[in-house]
């Protein structure tokens, strides 16, 4: 801070260099000036003078130092207090800006929360006709056809919930209670809501639950699960899936293991990135790139790690390492 104190000073410092010189130069020209007097006068100068930029220095720099450190928010209580003019208009330019900013943000905000809360309305009364369907479907005798339907019905139903749980993660932290959830209870759920999929393309589900509990959210769980089995099946022909949960170092571990297609190992970092499908399968209207960055923004909130490893042709194992309880200490007091 002293140096940009310096360097904004610049010019007086300059200006005080120069009128030492002038009267050097006038001392010299003029032989009635004795020198003695003259050093005496600059020495007394430089002092003063210096003392003065210290001065300066003490009083301006608060202004700014307080005004750099400030956090960047919205807060007016943050500004630091002006004393002179030109702080005094600095101020009034920080005061005007950051409630202008208030009001913008305000604005903006009501907006995306309309918009939300319609979304969210419009998704529970599309679930409505969905279940309809799903109930005149049950009813179809061609079983190819019906099969073919439960599909398409499937897709419609997982990108809904895909939408549904995206508008609610930027306020999970309100949504979230960590207890003691039943693995296998959820494991099971979201197979058989997958159910007709599989049997459709011959996929089955082998299951070694060695720690059949975790400390997590359930509903939330539920959601990175289903993320999870759907790609699992979505890239996998006919196989089983192999699902397996253990202690390790410590931490309950659960294992999402297929034999499918596999992911190119230049992918692999980017996964989770939101959007990414894949380099390999660039022209795949399937895939959306959200139900994995999904998974992670979730399991991020719930201190679950997400793990991927994978082979391309062989299969990808997705792995999920649940956190302790002292994880959660200090968030919820448990």
């Amino acid at each position: 801070m002293f140096r940009i104190f310096i360097r904004e000073r610049l010019s007086w410092i300059l200006m005080f260099g120069f009128l030492q010189v002038l009267a050097a130069f006038v001392v010299y020209i003029d032989s009635a000036i004795s020198l003695w007097p003259f050093l005496y006068y600059t020495f007394l100068s430089a002092i003063i003078f210096t003392g003065f930029l210290f001065l300066r220095y003490q009083k301006e720099i608060r202004f700014y130092r307080e005004t750099a450190e400030r956090e960047d928010n919205l807060d007016l209580s943050s500004i630091p207090e002006a004393r002179s003019p030109f702080e005094k208009i600095i101020e009034s330019g920080l005061v005007s800006q950051t409630e202008r900013f208030k009001q913008e943000y305000n604005r903006n905000w009501t907006l995306l929360e309309q918009e939300k809360d319609e979304l969210l309305s419009w998704i529970h009364e599309v679930k409505t006709p969905l279940t309809a369907m799903h109930l005149m479907i049950d009813r179809i005798e061609d079983q190819n056809l019906k099969s073919a339907m439960t599909y398409e019905w499937l897709r419609i139903h997982l990108l809904l919930d895909q939408q549904l749980h995206q508008k609610r993660i930027p306020s999970m932290e309100n949504d979230v209670y960590i207890e003691i959830v039943q693995l296998e209870d959820i494991l099971f759920s979201e197979i058989k809501s997958l159910q007709s999929w599989c049997m459709q393309k011959g996929i089955g589900f082998d299951m070694e639950l060695e720690e059949t509990e975790a400390l997590s959210d359930g509903k939330w769980l539920s959601f990175i699960i289903r993320q999870l089995l759907t790609n699992a099946v979505k890239y996998s022909a006919e196989s089983d899936i192999l699902i397996s949960s253990f202690h390790q170092d410590g931490r309950i571990t659960l294992k999402i293991q297929d034999t499918g297609r596999g992911i190119d190992q230049r992918d692999l970092p980017r996964i989770f990135e939101k959007g990414f499908t894949s380099t390999a399968n660039h022209h795949e209207n399937a895939a959306t790139g959200m139900g994995l960055y999904l998974a992670k923004k979730a399991a991020e909130q719930l201190k679950i790690q997400i793990l991927a490893e994978s082979v391309l042709g062989k299969g990808t194992i997705m792995t999920l390492v649940f956190p302790t309880r002292n994880d959660f200490v200090s968030i919820t007091g448990m």
